[in-house]
């Protein structure tokens, strides 16, 4: 937990906690901090668990949007329509919500080493032997084993940074995992792309990624440490019955409101995501004079998406780190005031393509980059207004909420919109709408990101109001059991006010 971030200064009266646990507070901070002042402190084995942790991060999300690179294909060569194809990423996002409570709740008492390989392996597995199917029931069928795979490490491996380090040497470490988010992101786009256009076929994209994936499980297995959780903080409370954690995490104002802002992080994302590239192509070909293939812009997007997410990420985390002593409830403030500097960069983003593309490409950009500000610092709240054998339930509740309302539905649900307006605005419904239409009717559907962008602003703002409070909750109640080891967690007066949230 950020414990610098609770309690910079102890003389400021805002930040003392009242009670005979105040000192217990004190001097487990200044221990935590001596522990990890610099970079330097950190350990050669803990800097390979986190290069470990980004590797997998980083082939992850490359596995995620190969499809997207190639999605004209994958459209023309199982003859489906928009909505068809946004349905194949909502069932893969469908299968990864669900299942990540289990790999939560597994996350939080079971050896994560063994739960990460078992994830990696399987997504793996599903992803090659997926990539030979021909009949798209099935196809869409072995996404969403895939998407079990990868519930299984995304619930977990953020946790096993914040059970390393503290302070801002775990808020540096969460911004280089979240690093890979973007770029993996983008390197999925590549590979998709230029694989399948050197090999002729499509499937050729979706075969890269499971090598790298074995090499990937070898790591966890033989290079990753797996710590005692709360190690990195001193903690000793143990875990609580699963009813009680979701009751605590459910009544956490900060961790509530967070994750419903980062819902609409995830709809966004997703929508823009999968959807970008072909309405890119599409408003190209609008243009006289044009020769442009769907794989050569899937390229140019998951360049822009790289460059973004190489900016944001760390630029969200640098911004937190310096604003922390000063204004301590600063990393929902970043974060609300990203999401609504982004909604008008995505908006006029949306409108331009057909008439200027370097600044379609340049508010894409700026848009993805404030987009971005985001990520990491979502993911340090969460684990710090979280108790440590708590963390990994929290991962798994706020992705089954996140991707449920977020990117299960977005990619769907923007395809739907598009095909009904399609056949709205064709003048005859019969015949197959002219490429104005398909675009026009794309470029509507898209419009929904920018309002959703404005309402996760707000409840990232609201976020603001009680963080402070929250993480110095989580602050008493590891001080507490540090003080009086005896004590029963559960019954442990931070833990009694996590729960009520009073």
């Amino acid at each position: 937990m950020d414990q610098s971030s609770i309690t910079p200064n102890t003389s400021n009266p805002e930040l003392e906690i009242n009670g005979d646990n105040d000192s217990a507070t004190t001097l487990l901070q200044e221990k935590q901090t001596r522990r990890r002042e610099t970079l330097r402190d950190v350990t050669f084995i803990e800097y390979m668990t986190v290069g470990v942790l980004c590797f997998v991060n980083l082939i992850n999300y490359m596995d995620r949007f190969t499809l997207a690179g190639v999605l004209g294909d994958v459209k023309k060569e199982f003859g489906i329509g928009d909505d068809s194809a946004g349905l194949l990423q909502t069932v893969f996002v469908v299968a990864y919500m669900v299942f990540a409570p289990i790999f939560g709740y597994l996350g939080d008492r079971q050896s994560r080493r063994a739960i990460m390989a078992f994830g990696v392996g399987l997504w793996c597995i599903t992803t090659f032997i997926g990539s030979f199917v021909t009949n798209f029931k099935l196809f869409a069928f072995f996404r969403g084993l895939v998407g079990i795979g990868e519930a299984s490490y995304s619930t977990i491996a953020p946790t096993i940074i914040s059970d390393l380090f503290v302070g801002n040497i775990r808020s540096k470490m969460l911004a280089l995992f979240y690093f890979a988010i973007p770029v993996g992101s983008g390197m999925g786009y590549i590979v998709g792309s230029l694989a399948g256009a050197a090999a002729g076929n499509w499937r050729w994209g979706l075969r890269v990624t499971p090598f790298m994936g074995v090499v990937a499980v070898a790591l966890i297995l033989w290079v990753m440490i797996d710590p005692e959780r709360g190690q990195a903080e001193d903690s000793q409370i143990r875990p609580t019955s699963y009813r009680d954690d979701i009751r605590a995490l459910v009544k956490n104002r900060s961790f509530m409101l967070s994750t419903l802002a980062f819902t609409c992080v995830a709809f966004v994302t997703g929508a823009l995501a999968w959807w970008g590239p072909q309405f890119i192509y599409l408003g190209l070909t609008l243009q006289p004079d044009v020769d442009i293939t769907i794989e050569s812009v899937s390229y140019k997007f998951g360049l822009v998406g790289m460059s973004a997410g190489a900016m944001g990420v760390p630029l969200g985390s640098a911004l937190a780190q310096r604003l922390r002593p000063r204004l301590l409830d600063c990393d929902p403030l970043i974060c609300g005031f990203a999401l609504l500097a982004s909604a008008p960069l995505v908006y006029f983003g949306l409108i331009t393509i057909s008439a200027h593309v370097a600044l379609t490409y340049v508010l894409i950009f700026a848009g993805m980059v404030t987009l971005n500000l985001t990520w990491s610092i979502v993911a340090d709240i969460v684990l710090y207004v979280v108790i440590p054998p708590r963390r990994s339930t929290a991962e798994a509740f706020q992705i089954l909420i996140s991707h449920m309302f977020g990117d299960a539905g977005s990619p769907y649900l923007v395809g739907v919109i598009s095909e009904s307006l399609k056949r709205s605005l064709s003048p005859s419904p019969s015949e197959m709408p002219s490429q104005i239409v398909q675009f026009q009717a794309l470029q509507y559907a898209l419009f929904v990101t920018c309002f959703v962008e404005v309402l996760g602003g707000i409840f990232f703002l609201l976020t603001a109001v009680y963080i402070v409070k929250d993480k110095q909750t989580v602050d008493r109640a590891i001080a507490e059991i540090a003080e009086h080891p005896s004590t029963e967690p559960s019954h442990s007066r931070a833990e009694e006010e996590n729960v009520s949230g009073e």
